[in-house]
């Protein structure tokens, strides 16, 4: 693997992960999560993602393929779920009862869910990571190398969760509200799209190319070249 497939694949994953994007879910879900705890959720949250993301680079294409699942279909599912989670950021109460609950029951819950899945290790991040490590045309080295370049993109995420620790202190729940809002509306129109991506593949629907192309709608091809 050459220097230029190293940064191809480390672009790859850096756009598929987007710890940039991950920083507005990180605020919602820690919205009624105390301060003290911020540091123990993002580290919660990198280290199941980083489980989740290696288990998929040792097993993923084995899994899918043994369960005769088409990546399509995978990639309309995490649309789906994508989609269902951004409607709760855009119409979800400031403080709803049931989130106060959850959260008192147990505050790290959501270093499960929505952060560690879907949103760092997302459908578009197993997707890449699957194609990028094909057992029929990557060695066992080249998958190693995949591996570091994972670990440092995460290592990259957890850096931006950090520094939104410091952001959440400055904007208040007030700010996180609206931003929560309008990442919301982003995170639903990149679900749609993944739903269409996925409807295409499976040869459902003809999509028109987008001008830009979607972290979670690649061209399978594309990622693997």
């Amino acid at each position: 693997m050459n220097w230029t497939d190293l940064i191809k694949e480390f672009v790859t994953l850096l756009v598929v992960i987007d710890p940039v994007g991950t920083v507005p879910v990180f605020l919602f879900a820690v919205q009624h999560v105390p301060r003290q705890l911020h540091l123990r959720f993002a580290l919660n949250a990198v280290a199941i993602a980083a489980l989740v993301l290696l288990a998929f680079l040792v097993g993923g294409q084995v899994l899918l393929e043994t369960l005769g699942l088409r990546l399509g279909s995978f990639q309309i599912a995490g649309g789906v779920i994508l989609f269902i989670f951004a409607m709760t950021m855009i119409f979800g109460e400031s403080k709803p009862a049931r989130e106060i609950e959850e959260a008192e029951k147990d505050h790290l819950a959501g270093a499960v869910f929505p952060l560690a899945m879907p949103s760092i290790a997302s459908p578009g991040a197993m997707l890449a990571i699957v194609i990028l490590t094909d057992n029929h045309t990557a060695s066992v080295a080249d998958q190693a190398v995949t591996a570091a370049l994972l670990v440092g993109v995460l290592i990259v995420t957890l850096l931006f969760l950090l520094a939104a620790s410091y952001i959440h202190r400055v904007i208040g729940n007030s700010g996180v509200s609206v931003v929560s809002r309008v990442m919301g509306i982003v995170l639903a129109t990149i679900a749609v799209d993944s739903i269409i991506g996925g409807l295409d593949a499976i040869g459902v629907m003809e999509a028109d190319p987008a001008a830009v192309t979607s972290p979670l709608t690649q061209d399978v091809g594309d990622i693997g070249e």
